[in-house]
């Protein structure tokens, strides 16, 4: 054994742990079954894709431990592998795993049931249609080099045969549910702890081999074991995103109204699913794919396909981006198609406030929505009007500039029950128990202002707990843009039943009826009277009478709200300026004007925007994960070779919030995580395609100095 070591652990040492891939199931066409590859905490046998964790070391210093990973030896028989999604459909391709002939995982056949009469009426339509658009796109794989990388420390206490992990997550509850599952343990016997995270972007939502080793390692040893993931095993083990081949055609009539919408796509989950690859690339895809449009049909058709690939899984809009991509570039095909300009198209296409609530045909119902309103105030803060002008003066520099529009809409929500708790330690205390997890947005921030506006109280006296699946808050977890709406509306719904249950407490004590008592600025008071106690008071008298039993419940109390989802949505507009002699292309000047429901804190919501928009650019401009087709390596396994966004790629934005209150939860928010990214990708590449020289294809993204080099001068292929 080398020094130091303590432990060497294979597949076989974790056989006990079963399935680590555990979505939550969707149904294919005609009811079929997804097909679910088995994902172990280490490999045994076989390996599906470079990286995949085969066995582990644990010694007293990761110095020693990383030496005695350098002994093991692992003798391996190269098979053929398959990496694209587009070559995975294709007869004769490898096969990832038997259970699944042609590597499809699953058959979607849409967000909205058809018996096959939507279809053949789509069919018709575009048979008889004055116009047809087509796209043909790649969301190219994208990896989610969060600042902080994975991390987690495991540890066993004997005597109560339990186990603890403190890991970066995005719900402490979700992720010890998910490995309780796999472990065939009651959720009881393991508790998970979250403290700060350094971003996670929806990659931090779910479990991980490498958390199942360390419990396993944790109790075999009974001491702590801690491990911290290198950028380098980042790079080959988070789940990645996107990774898509989207095909779509739109059906107009002779005045540019849209008619119907066929889409077609090709969804890479990578070797494994993980707990939201599929809901991302279906469902969150296909009900977004109405937009702010009104599109009578619409027929979404979705194959999701294994590969030998890092699994995918949700990351920054989760599969809002990817449709809202498709359609932003089809709305511009279409103007392109029918001569009519690209403002005047959408104009005429807009679903009217008067049409609210508005039934799609991708089975959501939007609550509200003002999206005409929205896109001229992007027009006019964006100086629509004024490009022209630019445009010239930009041609007599030898630049050409490109100006580009992305209308957008998302669901919000996921998960549709979340849970809250608000506890009374004593003293003037108020502490607000969540489920959701902060991971850089501000929820201490948001979530202790909002508690104390409801409770009328200095927000000095409401501390805000989470990251402890102990403080037993069922949730869904911070993703989809959900948290304040989901976890704020059972806040909302918890001081309620506190304030109804401080009545009764308080009428006791002033010997009144309930009737009598009124509550305001976080006292409760005899109507008509001076006679007052704060609500610490009350919580305090409560728990008193509670332990001599003369009240069965203390102001300690918790909640529980089920919500549809919200429509966060919005209107972006890009500035590109590009120099046709090196390729460079330079986004100038980004427009944001949002509906994200009631603004809670306008500057974290601003830096939401901000935030989204970079990794958006970011995907738009420079970043691609890419594998060599024949071996399936890595070919962008770090930063000298993955491409990331920096500060001086960012241009001024102008912003402006256009709240619409939301009519399905108690506080009126929408959402705005995901906002900047979902509305970005389109209005940068269609600012892109606006710039280069008539006839030019646009490229894929991203648009790469080499790839806008080539389709400006048009040599060559500028897609892919």
């Amino acid at each position: 054994m080398a020094p130091g070591v303590l432990a060497v652990l294979s597949g076989a040492d974790t056989r006990a742990v079963g399935n680590l891939a555990r979505p939550r199931p969707i149904e294919g066409r005609g009811g079929a079954k997804m097909i679910l590859s088995t994902w172990p905490a280490l490999a045994e046998r076989r390996v599906v894709h470079v990286g995949q964790p085969v066995a582990m070391v644990v010694a007293e210093t990761p110095v020693q431990a990383m030496d005695a990973a350098e002994r093991v030896e692992i003798d391996y028989e190269e098979t053929p592998a398959v990496v694209e999604v587009r070559d995975a459909v294709e007869a004769g391709a490898p096969q990832v795993w038997p259970e699944a002939p042609g590597n499809v995982a699953l058959d979607w056949p849409g967000p909205a049931p058809d018996d096959g009469g939507n279809a053949r009426e789509i069919e018709r339509i575009f048979g008889s249609a004055a116009q047809v658009a087509h796209v043909a796109l790649v969301n190219q794989r994208v990896v989610v080099a969060s600042l902080e990388p994975r991390g987690a420390t495991a540890s066993y206490d004997a005597a109560r045969d339990e186990l603890t992990l403190r890991a970066c997550s995005q719900g402490a509850g979700g992720l010890r549910d998910m490995l309780a599952g796999a472990f065939g343990l009651p959720p009881q016997k393991l508790r998970v702890i979250t403290e700060d995270v350094g971003g996670a972007f929806g990659m931090k939502s779910g479990a991980y081999p490498e958390y199942a080793a360390l419990l396993v390692a944790a109790k075999r040893l009974n001491r702590p074991v801690h491990w911290m993931s290198s950028r380098s095993e980042a790079f080959m083990s988070d789940n990645q995103g996107r990774d898509m081949f989207l095909e779509g055609d739109m059906a107009l009539g002779r005045d540019g109204e849209f008619l119907a919408l066929r889409v077609r796509t090709l969804a890479n989950l990578g070797a494994f699913v993980t707990g939201a690859g599929l809901i991302t690339c279906t469902q969150n895809f296909g009900r977004c794919l109405s937009s702010v449009y009104r599109i009578p049909r619409i027929q979404c058709d979705v194959r999701c396909l294994y590969t030998n690939t890092v699994q995918t899984g949700p990351y920054r809009g989760a599969g809002r981006p990817e449709a809202n991509y498709l359609i932003e570039r089809l709305v511009d095909a279409a103007a392109r198609v029918t001569g009519i300009d690209p403002v005047e198209l959408r104009r005429r296409n807009f679903i009217p406030p008067a049409a609210m609530p508005y039934k799609t045909p991708v089975a959501v119902t939007y609550d509200t929505g003002e999206f005409p309103a929205i896109f001229e105030e992007a027009l006019a803060l964006s100086d629509y009007s004024g490009f022209p002008a630019r445009r010239e003066r930009a041609a007599k520099l030898g630049l050409r500039r490109g100006i580009g529009i992305s209308c957008f809409l998302e669901h919000a929500g996921g998960v549709p029950m979340e849970s809250a708790a608000l506890r009374f330690p004593g003293g003037d205390k108020a502490v607000v128990a969540l489920g959701v997890q902060g991971t850089g947005q501000g929820h201490g921030t948001v979530f202790s202002r909002l508690a104390a506006r409801v409770l009328g109280v200095d927000a000095k006296f409401v501390e805000v707990q989470e990251g402890d699946s102990r403080l037993d808050i069922a949730s869904g977890g911070t993703v989809a843009s959900r948290s304040t709406m989901m976890a704020g509306s059972a806040m909302h719904r918890t001081i309620e039943t506190v304030i109804a249950k401080g009545r009764k407490v308080a009428a006791r004590v002033f010997e009144a009826t309930e009737a009598d008592i009124d509550y305001r600025e976080g006292a409760f008071e005899v109507v008509g009277t001076d006679r007052r106690l704060s609500l610490f008071e009350v919580a305090a008298k409560a728990a008193e009478l509670k332990a001599k039993g003369e009240i069965e419940e203390s102001l300690d109390s918790s909640g529980k709200v089920a919500l549809p989802p919200t429509f966060p949505n919005g209107c972006h507009i890009a500035e590109v300026e590009l120099d046709p002699e090196t390729g460079v292309a330079e986004v100038l000047a980004y427009t944001a004007v949002d509906d994200c429901g009631v603004v809670l804190d306008e500057t974290l919501t601003e830096a939401q925007v901000a935030g989204g928009l970079a990794q958006g650019l970011g995907q738009a401009l420079l970043e691609h994960g890419v594998y060599d087709r024949e071996s399936g390596q890595l070919l962008t396994g770090a930063f000298m070779d993955y491409a990331m966004p920096r500060a001086d790629h960012m241009p001024p934005m102008a912003d402006a919030f256009h709240p619409v209150p939301c009519t399905t939860n108690p506080i009126g928010v929408k959402g705005v995580g995901e906002a900047g990214t979902t509305g970005a990708l389109a209005a940068i590449m269609n600012a892109i395609a606006d710039a280069l020289p008539p006839g030019a294809e646009a490229p894929d993204m991203p648009a790469t100095p080499d790839k806008l080099w080539r389709a400006c001068r048009g040599r060559g292929t500028a897609k892919g």
